[in-house]
């Protein structure tokens, strides 16, 4: 019975995710009630609020403002914006019962920029921006957030941008028209922030879904800022993406691997594993490898590794020269023996391993051999376990 269910497990998650019974609900409240309070709209931000609120956001999620503790929903909204927040935290509610919130209020774009800029000033120009993937909420990603933070010991400004993801497994059709609804308002920002004049480098992490709206928005950035603007996008990581493979080597890749981001040294950090149970039904729903699992598509090939003794592993650029791939700044990391999350889907957040490597990978974009990489191919390198003694102890358990 245990293995049926394993066999069954893909399929069932794959019509899960595929969300085929139910259309969008766009909830029982006109949206317009929401957002009638005026606190959803932007309001000044004492020095007070700023050191108890030490993330900034950029959302287009549809706010909540009915309540004492403001939300932000599921739901789109056509006005992006700015705010500022603290972690997330356990808090009782009227009817006694434990909750968690986030703590937020909103700016303009004014104040928020301004502050931004005084908070990046202060830690030599870099900034670290996190696009979440599918099935996220506000709360769940500002956790994810702040995680990030402690674990890579990041100094400079965090920003989250948040687009509505519903949060729900059954919504995973609605979540990837939502990440491409919003291809558009990420581009805008990427680009306004790669424009300020104190910015030196932006770290750009995406996850899953997430991963599409920061490619699109790279490569138009780079169509259309100045190279020395576009050179500030030089450390971008990709966990889990969500991304057909061939279409990032045909499509995305040459465009984020310019002459001109090789020059200025750009980075792509791309993490991936075979255990990951949300991208193999993503592949049997779109009918294509994803990017961010190293499946074989070709089963002659997959059968000649078989053959030949290796670990049945495809990954992106296999058929490129050694020279190419060095040149153009991409490193694959296979996260795939040392998954330790039930999905595989997180792996830079869970995994001891995957952790301190994502932790060197902001630090200083790395890109070599260390104690924990084993080198694959010439652009790949598989994590392998380390004593426990010799982690660090900054993962989510």
């Amino acid at each position: 019975m245990q293995a049926l269910g394993r066999l069954l497990w893909p399929v069932i998650l794959a019509c899960t995710l595929s969300a085929c019974v139910t259309g969008v609900d766009y909830g029982k409240i006109p949206h317009k009630d929401y957002v009638s309070d005026e606190r959803c709209g932007a309001s000044p931000v004492d020095l007070g609020n700023r050191q108890s609120h030490p993330y900034f956001f950029v959302t287009s999620r549809l706010p909540d403002c009915r309540f004492d503790q403001i939300t932000l929903t599921k739901w789109r909204s056509e006005l992006m914006r700015y705010g500022r927040n603290d972690e997330l935290r356990e808090v009782r509610n009227a009817k006694g019962d434990d909750v968690s919130v986030v703590p937020l209020t909103f700016q303009s774009s004014t104040d928020w920029w301004r502050d931004l800029a005084v908070s990046g000033a202060a830690n030599q120009g870099r900034v670290m921006v996190y696009v979440h993937g599918f099935k996220e909420t506000f709360r769940s990603s500002t956790r994810d957030t702040a995680q990030m933070k402690r674990l890579t010991e990041f100094s400079g400004p965090v920003v989250q941008y948040s687009w509505p993801s519903r949060g729900e497994l059954l919504r995973y059709s609605v979540d990837e028209a939502n990440s491409g609804w919003d291809e558009t308002g990420f581009r805008n920002f990427l680009m306004e922030l790669a424009r300020q004049p104190w910015v030196n480098e932006i770290v750009l992490v995406s996850h899953s879904l997430g991963v599409r709206l920061v490619l699109h928005a790279v490569d138009f950035a780079d169509a259309n800022l100045t190279p020395l603007q576009a050179s500030r996008i030089s450390n971008i990581i990709l966990a889990s993406p969500d991304i057909d493979s061939a279409s990032f080597e045909r499509l995305i890749a040459p465009a984020t691997t310019t002459a001109m981001a090789v020059r200025d040294r750009r980075t792509i950090t791309i993490y991936t594993s075979v255990k990951d149970r949300a991208l193999e039904a993503s592949r049997r729903i779109h009918g294509y490898p994803r990017l961010g699992s190293p499946y074989c598509f070709d089963p002659f090939i997959a059968q000649g590794l078989k053959d030949d003794g290796e670990k049945v592993r495809c990954y992106a650029f296999e058929s490129a020269s050694a020279e190419a791939i060095a040149a153009s700044g991409v490193t694959i990391i296979d996260t795939s023996d040392v998954s330790k999350s039930k999905v595989g889907h997180s792996d830079y957040l869970h995994s001891p391993e995957a952790c301190a490597d994502f932790h060197a990978v902001v630090q200083n974009k790395q890109r070599a051999p260390s104690a924990r990489r084993v080198r694959g191919l010439p652009h790949v390198y598989i994590l392998v376990a380390r004593p426990k003694d010799e982690r660090r102890n900054v993962c989510r358990d």
